[in-house]
């Protein structure tokens, strides 16, 4: 039952860099209270008490899962936790919200997702990008045919480090131009081929490179690296009418739309009638909220009005599964898997 105005209380387990952010954007929100902040990590709650010394530290999760003022947790653990965070939550009877990737295993994602449903609890993941007011802009392009049909999706997210040593680039970096994707096609890949390299460590793939399948016909790629000499947040759309660039290093144009494409007349001879057009560039407007308080207003919302995030479980175990199936594919040689 929708509640509009109702503050949501909250929690937030894990305060690294992304538990920091979600402390400050709730805390920023005025129909919003964070009930309590935790990580067993001392260090890192003085961390966040010398920035916000008003809250109030739970010196375990079961404080927080015991207290039944808390409508929802954040779980921005360690990626390795989220599976067992998020389980606890859900059985307390708690919405939650958990950091990207959801989990490390595709059954641990099924589970969640399964549980969610027993306990009628909301389950959001944080692919963040999917709130960038340029995706958005991208996704009503597509979704009013203003690119015509959508051929195929292309991305690339390039850097030279952050280098991990618990995790490949693949998982690091991928899950978010699955999700985008995804999110665009407004679907999932049947299939996936997969190639990759490890340089610096040893079995810690440092450049991948993933081609997925989907019905209908299109094709969507990832080329993810942090061995690379380029720093690279870019995404193209391709469709039959006009084409669409995110570029999200750009300050100033963050979309771009290129009236482009190949016009091909009802003929018999038709290899010898196409023809390239070529029309204006148009860089729209965009707004300029931060894609993190518009993903939090979203989950406040979802909890309030009892419906389904945009983000929600099934999309998180949807990326699980592509990082998963990339991954096979990889131990295939390039072998479709599907």
């Amino acid at each position: 039952m929708s509640q509009p105005g109702r503050i949501i209380r909250v929690a937030v387990v894990g305060l690294g860099d992304w538990g920091h952010n979600h402390v400050r954007t709730l805390t920023g929100l005025p129909d919003c209270k964070v009930e309590y902040i935790h990580d067993q990590n001392e260090a890192k709650v003085r961390k966040q008490l010398a920035q916000k010394p008003s809250l109030r530290v739970a010196d375990s999760l079961d404080v927080i899962l015991d207290d039944s003022a808390v409508d929802a947790v954040v779980v921005a653990t360690t990626a390795p936790s989220h599976y067992e965070v998020a389980r606890r939550v859900l059985e307390s009877g708690k919405d939650v919200l958990i950091e990207k990737p959801m989990t490390l295993e595709v059954d641990h994602a099924e589970l969640l997702c399964n549980l969610a449903t027993e306990k009628d609890q909301l389950v959001q993941v944080g692919h963040l990008l999917l709130f960038h007011p340029a995706v958005q802009r991208l996704k009503r392009l597509i979704d009013n045919g203003d690119l015509g049909e959508v051929h195929y999706i292309y991305s690339q997210r390039l850097n030279l480090g952050v280098i991990r040593k618990d995790e490949n680039a693949l998982w690091s970096l991928a899950p978010h131009d699955f999700s985008l994707i995804n999110y665009l096609f407004d679907s999932v890949p049947h299939s996936m081929n997969a190639s990759g390299g490890s340089y610096l460590q040893k079995d810690i793939g440092d450049v991948f490179f993933v081609t997925m399948h989907y019905p209908g016909g299109q094709i969507g790629h990832s080329h993810v690296s942090w061995l690379d000499p380029h720093k690279v947040r870019r995404l193209t759309v391709v469709g039959s009418r006009k084409m669409a660039l995110f570029d999200d290093m750009s300050r100033t144009e963050k979309v771009r739309i290129y009236d482009k494409g190949i016009e091909a007349p009802d003929y018999e001879n038709y290899g010898e009638v196409l023809q390239i057009r070529t029309g204006d560039i148009h860089s729209p407007a965009l707004d300029n909220a931060e894609p993190l308080k518009l993903q939090a207003q979203h989950f406040l919302e979802c909890i309030r009005e009892r419906r389904n995030p945009i983000v929600d479980g099934r999309a998180g175990l949807a990326v699980v599964r592509m990082l998963d199936m990339a991954g096979c594919a990889l131990e295939r040689a390039g072998t479709d898997v599907v």
